[in-house]
């Protein structure tokens, strides 16, 4: 299936806002274990499934008409738990994001200080296929970090 990489772009920005950074409403599991949130608009559908908390790992992925169009793989973890709790790295994670979607993007190059932490995210390539790393830092020191990579689904 071809998609317009441009509608396809601006679709996964909504649907990232709408969902884990928006606090969106959660789904019900499509795995055992998992924590699901989902998006739609239109002929699209977008899928976020991930396991655990402060360590997690999980996926999103994007449908269009009913079929898998693109993918993102990410797998994150707490460095120093003694420096940064799991839900105020997710505080800040949630604020940089917000911030990084208000520029209708999702990829790296992206540095932002919360005042709690400074966030940074890099990545290569675009939404056709891409690798990236996201991090926290306080006081100089990385306390949390998240690697990802993804692209688009080919049959």
């Amino acid at each position: 299936m071809t998609v317009d990489l441009e509608q396809l772009g601006k679709f996964i920005v909504k649907a990232k806002a709408a969902t884990y950074v928006g606090s969106g409403a959660k789904s019900p599991s499509c795995r055992p274990g998992s924590h699901d949130l989902q998006s739609r608009d239109g002929d699209f559908a977008y899928l976020d499934s991930y396991f655990g908390g402060a360590d997690f790992i999980g996926q999103e992925v994007v449908y269009c008409k009913g079929e898998p169009v693109w993918a993102m793989n990410y797998c994150g973890r707490i460095l120093k738990p003694e420096m940064v709790a799991a839900a105020e790295a997710g505080k800040i994670i949630k604020q940089s994001l917000s911030a990084m979607y208000r520029e209708g993007r999702f990829l790296g190059g992206f540095e932002y200080d919360t005042g709690d932490g400074v966030y940074t995210d890099t990545s290569e390539g675009d939404v056709t296929a891409f690798t990236g790393k996201e991090w926290i830092t306080r006081e100089g020191v990385r306390v949390y970090e998240l690697v990802y990579h993804g692209g688009l689904i080919k049959e």
